[in-house]
């Protein structure tokens, strides 16, 4: 049994408890061990074993059954152990609640007799104190102060407090009859308080704050106690203002001064926002007034710097001092505090900036103009002005003499960061001093006058005087600058919007001033568009007019009627090589001077023009055979150039012009193919027969009939 009771020990594993057993077994185990396998042993040794764990299994359950009584009894005889505790707990809370009562009657008469006592106790002490003030009023009667208090210098704090009660007694006294005693009193009263402020004084002088609490709490009862805080706020003030620098040196005081007042007085707060008080109206308020006064009439740049950077400084000194205990509500203490020092400032201010910006604006533009020895024009306005404008538009003719800028575009980026370093000052200046409520309609002010110096007096000044400047299609070696004007006012215009998003939206975005300026600078662009578009247009027009007269001045008809045809050399012509060497320059001129679409609409239309001046001018001819070769040489040239548009319509044109041109050199049986090609299969049929007359064997080779 004590080899069974082994092979049952944790972990227990059914299959490995069989192979121990088996393997314990002589000839049992899985390979016969040393003996060999013996079935019939190890069926018997199984047998006897289960019946080992038969008996062992009764065993345990008679066990189990005596261990299960023994718990039955037991939890019996425990039950009945805590219904004897429960009772006995019941018997102990009755006698608690006995003894509660008890108690709660004998406290109750305690109270009483306590009441009784008191009420016995107080009159008595009254009594004896008013029999002590009494005798002290009888002195002061008598005019002879025998009392030890009043003569002892070390028992002020006894005295001031006899004398304080007394002082309030003799105010409830006749006139007429205590006149004299009466003065005595406040003679006393006085005499203490000004020894106790002198005291006060001496102790602060020599940084003793214990008996400066001393003091400020006897004080705290008499009249002047008023007078010491102002004393003790006076003596902080000495010597902490040494440097040039009064906003640091009070952010300094105050840091070094809200700790002793803690320590030395009962409202700390009070006095603290009394210190406060007296450093803004007193020292900060005379730095300002001296600060501002000086250059308000003098220098208007140099006044609004200072009030920027003396508001600017206030409110962040009135933000560190918020850490400080003011009461509670602190915040609007310190914000009247500021007000009171700068209204008077503020309420001009924006008139002021108005009139700075106004000046410095002009100043800025009269300046670079003189540095250009440049005199402005007026520009008309008016109806007649408009009438013009609708003409010059629609015509696209000068109207008023040409003027001759020596290709000066009048736009400067030195003026115009000028101009715009001053308004992003201007609009600092207008978030910091501006009241919330007048903020958008300051701002506004400020971005009116943005556009009236940069957009109107600048910008499109030079834009008048760009388009005046642009000389007529017909002219000869013309400088076109006005592509110039074009770039430069569009790098500006970029400025001009970054800065109004980056520092004018913020300002107005809540209110409906936004709609006002959102509306003026969309009338701007749509003015400055208008010109532009009309300038470029011209433009567009001096360059076709300049192939024009290229072509005009080169071309001869020879060019396409050699009187050698079999001795052709060239593989374009002149005129061909001239006006492609110009149409690249205007292409680059063209791409430096715009950005984003405007390039492609302005190159599509360019190249539109440039297609229909060379159509025109092929059709001015006639045509050998060799001379159609060089037309179609003349063309591939083209379409070469016309690729450095990079606009896909334009190499369209230049392709079906140059498969035109074939017209000019096909044999007459294969006109009718060439003109059906895929080119040319949707074009008018006039336009081919056109090409087709160019050639001088039109009618001598009856190529009517073969076209037909």
């Amino acid at each position: 049994m004590a080899t069974t009771a082994q092979l049952f020990e944790e972990p227990f594993d059914a299959d490995e408890y069989i192979e121990r057993l088996a393997w314990r077994t002589p000839g049992g185990g899985s390979k016969g061990g040393a003996e060999a396998f013996d079935p019939k042993r190890l069926l018997e040794e199984f047998e006897n074993h289960i019946e080992e764990l038969k008996q062992l299994d009764e065993k345990i359950q008679r066990r189990v059954e005596k261990l299960e009584h023994q718990c039955h009894r037991e939890a019996k005889e425990f039950a009945h152990k805590v219904q004897d505790l429960q009772r006995s707990n019941q018997v102990a809370f009755q006698h608690f609640q006995e003894l509660d009562e008890h108690i709660s009657y004998v406290a109750t008469k305690v109270c009483h007799l306590g009441d009784q006592l008191e009420g016995v106790n107080t009159p008595r002490q009254r009594a004896v104190e008013a029999q002590r003030l009494m005798t002290y009023f009888n002195e002061f009667l008598d005019g002879d102060l025998r009392s030890d208090v009043f003569n002892n210098p070390d028992k002020i704090k006894e005295a001031a407090d006899i004398i304080q009660k007394l002082h309030l007694i003799a105010q409830e006294l006749p006139f007429d009859r205590f006149a004299d005693v009466k003065a005595k009193i406040a003679s006393k009263y006085h005499d203490l308080e000004r020894q106790l402020i002198q005291e006060f004084t001496a102790a602060q002088r020599r940084g003793e704050i214990g008996r400066m609490r001393e003091v400020a709490a006897v004080l705290l009862h008499f009249k002047g106690y008023a007078y010491c805080v102002d004393v003790y706020i006076k003596q902080c003030q000495e010597g902490a203002y040494l440097r040039n620098d009064v906003f640091e040196d009070t952010a300094v005081l105050c840091q070094r001064v809200n700790k002793q007042v803690g320590e030395v007085f009962s409202s700390p707060e009070t006095v603290m926002a009394k210190l406060i008080q007296n450093i803004f109206e007193n020292k900060l308020q005379a730095h300002v007034k001296e600060k501002l006064d000086e250059t308000r009439h003098s220098d208007m740049e140099q006044y609004l710097k200072n009030l920027y950077d003396l508001y600017s400084r206030s409110t962040a000194l009135a933000t560190k001092l918020t850490e400080f205990n003011l009461g509670s509500d602190k915040h609007t203490f310190l914000s009247k505090l500021i007000k009171s020092i700068f209204s008077s400032y503020l309420e001009s201010y924006i008139d002021m900036e108005r009139d700075y910006l106004r000046t410095r604006g002009a100043m800025i533009l009269q300046r670079y103009y003189d540095s250009k020895n440049h005199q402005k024009r007026l520009i008309g306005t008016g109806s007649i002005q408009e009438l013009k404008e609708r003409i010059r538009q629609r015509t696209n003719l000068p109207l008023g003499p040409i003027i001759d800028t020596h290709g000066e575009t009048f736009l400067s980026p030195e003026l115009v960061v000028n101009l715009l370093q001053e308004t992003r000052h201007a609009f600092e200046r207008c978030n910091r001093l501006s009241d919330p409520s007048d903020l958008p309609k300051n701002a506004f002010v400020i971005f009116l006058l943005l556009v009236d110096h940069l957009c109107v007096e600048h910008i499109d000044y030079a834009l008048e005087i760009g388009l005046s400047a642009i000389p007529s299609s017909d002219a000869k070696n013309a400088n076109l600058y006005f592509l110039d004007v074009v770039q430069q006012a569009n790098s500006i215009f970029h400025l001009f919007d970054k800065q109004f998003n980056d520092q004018l939206m913020p300002l107005i975005s809540s209110s409906p001033k936004l709609a006002e300026c959102l509306q003026k600078k969309k009338e701007v662009i749509e003015q400055m568009e208008v010109k532009l578009d009309t300038g470029i247009d011209r433009t567009t027009n001096c360059m076709v007019g300049q192939m024009k007269h290229i072509l005009t001045t080169e071309q001869k008809k020879t060019d396409f009627r050699p009187e050698d045809e079999n001795n052709v050399m060239i593989q374009y012509t002149t005129a061909c090589s001239k006006v492609c060497a110009y149409v690249s320059r205007q292409v680059e001129h063209v791409r430096k001077s715009m950005d984003g679409k405007n390039v492609d609409t302005v190159l599509t239309e360019l190249g539109v023009r440039f297609h229909r001046l060379i159509h025109e001018h092929l059709q001015q001819y006639s045509y050998s055979s060799m001379g159609g070769m060089l037309a179609i040489c003349d063309v591939a040239e083209y379409r070469r150039s016309a690729k450095e548009f990079r606009v896909p319509l334009v190499l369209q044109l230049f392709d079906t012009l140059h498969a035109l041109c074939n017209l000019l050199v096909v044999a007459p049986d294969n006109l009718k193919q060439v003109c059906s090609g895929e080119q040319l299969t949707n074009l008018d049929r006039n336009l081919l027969h056109a090409f087709v007359q160019l050639r001088v064997d039109y009618r001598s080779s009856r190529l009517g009939r073969h076209f037909s």
